[in-house]
């Protein structure tokens, strides 16, 4: 018998975790998250955590399970999501998988691509180049050794920057030869649902949304963490922006107008990324989820 996983992804704040209730309950199966900003217990408000009736309507796994301060890699997230995929496919023909964390995604479905081993020197130098010039500095070289992955990279994150930027150093080749490699063979079938909307309301959502956090105290959260700011998993949007502020120098209308503009740019990179893949079959954000059942069953049974 085959086992599926259904795949929802889609940019941030466009209804993929109430879709993947929905769709888990009808088939009575459980979710697994692949958004790596949800993985971390200590940032529930910042990154849009399921409230607990949602994670109470179906069971999810790798929602807030490691600290900030754990060294958790998307390769150790493909060796745990997989194991888990096996264990869950043993009760269960079907399960969901959310997320907008491409990369992630890509690990748990197709497998991590293999790069060359890089001088440890080269990332030294690249560290010391972020902390005198920027990450403006990194932004600028990448643009110049690898402009195809520069329009997709999160490149308001150092650490994948400089990631990129050593293999482009080592190798003298572009950071996106290396990618999409051959497909590691999986023991099930991937079905993608692809929610979207039009541009305008998608950055309406992002901004509903940052308002909301904001409303249920992301300041807070964000100041209770402030001392740990230079963790890796901190650097991510709705939280560097108020160590701005609690910096001082900036006022905190500027740091909700500056989230929110992140958060856009952030939104385009995923649909840049998801686009790419031919395999997704897109639905308006509203569509009724009769309409996506029926997709996926037919999906099944074709």
């Amino acid at each position: 018998m085959t086992n599926y996983l259904i795949n929802i992804i889609g940019p941030t704040a466009i209804g993929k975790t109430s879709l993947s209730i929905k769709v888990a309950r009808h088939f009575n199966t459980e979710i697994i998250s692949a958004d790596s900003r949800q993985f971390f217990r200590e940032m529930k408000i910042g990154t849009a955590v399921p409230e607990k009736h949602e994670l109470e309507a179906a069971r999810h796994h790798f929602i807030q399970h490691i600290s900030i301060g754990d060294n958790y890699s998307v390769g150790d997230f493909e060796r745990d999501a997989n194991k888990k995929l096996e264990e869950l496919f043993k009760s269960h023909d079907l399960v969901v998988m959310v997320g907008g964390s491409g990369l992630y995604i890509k690990a748990v479905t197709e497998g991590l691509d293999n790069f060359p081993e890089v001088d440890p020197q080269i990332r030294k130098n690249l560290n010391k180049r972020l902390e005198e010039d920027g990450i403006d500095w990194l932004q600028q070289k990448l643009f110049v050794l690898d402009p195809d992955y520069y329009k997709t990279a999160d490149v308001q994150n150092p650490h994948r920057l400089i990631r990129a930027l050593e293999i482009c150093i080592e190798t003298g080749k572009p950071f996106s030869s290396f990618l999409d490699q051959e497909k590691k063979e999986r023991d099930f079938k991937t079905i993608s649902i692809g929610l979207t909307a039009d541009r305008e309301l998608i950055y309406e959502r992002i901004n509903k949304r940052v308002d909301l956090m904001i409303e249920n105290g992301l300041v807070e959260e964000a100041r209770a963490l402030y001392s740990k700011r230079e963790l890796n998993a901190l650097n991510t949007v709705g939280y560097k922006e108020l160590f701005q502020y609690f910096d001082g120098g900036i006022d905190l209308e500027t740091v909700i107008s500056e989230i929110k503009k992140n958060t856009r740019r952030f939104a385009k990179r995923q649909l840049t990324w998801f686009r790419k893949d031919e395999n997704i079959k897109w639905f308006k954000y509203d569509e009724d989820p009769q309409v996506i059942f029926d997709h996926i069953e037919e999906q099944i049974n074709t």
